[in-house]
C-alpha cells in the first residue's frame, strides 16, 4: 500500500512560517505520509495531494499573499480534498495561551474551500530575518522565536490521524 500524499505549502516572508511548513511536514513522515513541503507560490496543481495543509504568516491582521493567491488558484482542487490552514504571527505567547481565530479572509477562504480546521501558531522576529522590519524589531527587544515545536507536531499527528481515517 502507498503512503498518502500530503502537500504543506505555506507562504512566509522572513522564514518562520516556512520553518512551521518544515516541521509539520517532518512530523508527517515521521507519521509514515509522503509529505511534501513546498512555498504556496510554486504550487499549481493539488490534484496529486490526498491532503493540503496550507499556511501563512500573519501581517497586519492579512495572511501572507502568496498563501492567500494559492488558496485562490488551487481552490476547485482544494474543494475536493482534506485541507487544513495554519497561521503564524504572534510575536508573544498568546498563541500558546488560547486560541487565536483565523483573521477574516482567511475564515473567508476556509468556508469556500470547505477547510477542516486551522490553528494559529507563534512566530519569530530575530536578528538573523531577512526581513528589515524584523531584524529592527529584534534589534529593539520586540522579537524572539514564539514557535512552539511541541504544539506544532502534536497538530501535525492530529491531522495524520485524520487523514489516516479518511477514505
Amino acid at each position: 500500500m502507498n503512503a498518502k500524499r500530503v502537500l504543506v505549502a505555506y507562504g512566509s516572508k522572513a522564514g518562520a512560517t516556512a520553518g512551521i511548513a518544515e516541521e509539520i511536514g517532518k512530523t508527517l513522515r515521521e507519521d509514515g505520509f509522503d509529505a511534501v513541503v513546498l512555498p504556496a507560490d510554486t504550487v499549481t496543481d493539488v490534484g496529486g495531494y490526498d491532503g493540503v495543509v496550507l499556511g501563512g504568516a500573519l501581517y497586519a491582521g492579512r495572511w501572507n499573499g502568496k498563501a492567500r493567491r494559492c488558496a485562490r488558484r488551487n481552490a476547485e482542487q482544494l474543494r475536493g480534498r482534506p485541507v487544513w490552514f495554519f497561521s503564524s504571527g504572534p510575536v508573544d505567547r498568546s498563541a500558546e495561551e488560547h486560541d487565536i481565530p483565523p483573521v477574516r479572509g482567511v475564515a473567508r477562504r476556509m468556508k469556500q474551500i470547505g477547510a477542516r480546521e486551522h490553528v494559529t501558531f507563534g512566530g519569530a522576529v530575530t536578528a538573523d530575518s531577512p526581513d528589515l522590519i524584523a531584524r529592527s524589531m529584534a534589534r529593539h527587544g520586540k522579537g524572539g522565536d514564539f514557535r512552539d515545536t511541541a504544539r506544532i507536531q502534536e497538530w501535525a499527528h492530529h491531522i495524520g490521524t485524520d487523514l489516516g481515517t479518511t477514505h
